[in-house]
């Protein structure tokens, strides 16, 4: 999540040079500190005592929907239009994100030789759109925060689409993948939530403005959720497996990071653009991606997600603390 919503709208309006004690910068810094903190500590407790959150993995999709709805609450249509007016960083951030990540996750699977269902579940982390997270996480990285949320909003849209035929393509071998009802799913869980909350928030503008502060808290204790379900069922891999599971995504993140860099360079743009892009490839839905792997994998096929989720929202606080002592 994945993936959280993160005040983007904030975002949008501060300027990158905004002193680090305003409240904007505030906000968005403890989201960064406090979210990974929260994730990380619901998947400890999850771990220490299974058989008391296993419970939870019945509520995985309808968690999802909130946190895709409440990201939807943070878009804007003028989001939509930077597509027409600086399509090229746009246009091949989001081409890395469903052309490198999924293959650059293949490739991990393979040469760490993890099992079959851990390989199927890092392949779904590869072809899930970019995290929401990542919003804000550009913005403390001195980044372009509007291009990084209209990349997270296209590469959500294109999800019902592309993840399906990606995952079916590249992860097939591992397991077998039903493709449409995974699209369909995908338009349930993704789709209809995030285009809901947009046109909330275009009918009642004040009472979606009112609540913005509350948003990144919500899709946290949801993403929390979802972590915590998908440790308990899956606590016997981790004790197996954890560490080259860790290995796979630490890679998986990290490089991701690099390599949109370098897309970031291919469009000439500037260090605000390279790092946008940066932090959108390497940010992934991983709440999406677990709970799709849970739903039409298995609960081992889940775990990269729940790890992916912990992980880069720790990565992308440390990137955004190297980042933003930067000048562009």
């Amino acid at each position: 999540m994945t993936h959280t919503p993160p005040p983007a709208s904030e975002a949008r309006q501060a300027t990158t040079a905004q002193p680090s004690g305003s409240g904007p910068a505030r906000g968005a810094r403890l989201a960064v500190t406090v979210f990974p903190l929260l994730i990380l500590g619901g998947a400890a407790l999850a771990l220490l005592m299974p058989s008391t959150f296993e419970p939870l993995s019945a509520g995985i999709t309808p968690g999802l929907m909130v946190i895709m709805f409440g990201m939807g609450l943070t878009l804007t249509l003028p989001d939509f239009a930077l597509v027409l007016k600086r399509p090229l960083p746009v246009l091949l951030g989001v081409a890395f994100q469903f052309g490198i990540m999924p293959l650059l996750a293949l490739g991990i699977a393979t040469l760490l030789q993890l099992p079959p269902a851990l390989a199927a579940g890092m392949v779904l982390v590869g072809c899930v759109p970019g995290g929401t997270s990542s919003n804000v996480v550009t913005y403390l990285a001195r980044g372009d925060v509007a291009l990084s949320v209209t990349m997270t909003a296209i590469s959500t849209l294109l999800a019902p689409l592309l993840t399906p035929v990606l995952t079916l393509w590249l992860a097939g071998q591992y397991l077998p993948v039903a493709a449409s009802d995974m699209a369909a799913s995908i338009v349930q869980i993704v789709l209809i939530p995030v285009v809901g909350g947009i046109l909330l928030r275009l009918l009642l503008p004040r009472i979606v403005a009112a609540i913005q502060p509350v948003l990144p808290w919500v899709s946290t204790l949801g993403i929390t959720f979802v972590v915590m379900a998908v440790v308990a069922t899956s606590h016997d891999v981790i004790a197996s497996a954890g560490a080259l599971l860790m290995l796979g995504v630490v890679l998986h993140n990290v490089l991701g990071f690099g390599i949109g860099y370098l897309a970031g360079t291919l469009t000439r743009g500037s260090t605000a653009t390279r790092r946008a892009i940066a932090v959108e490839v390497g940010m992934q839905n991983s709440g999406l991606a677990a709970g799709l792997g849970g739903q039409y994998f298995s609960a081992e096929a889940a775990l990269p997600g729940a790890i992916f989720s912990v992980w880069h929202n720790i990565s992308g606080g440390l990137l955004a603390s190297i980042w933003g002592r930067r000048a562009r």
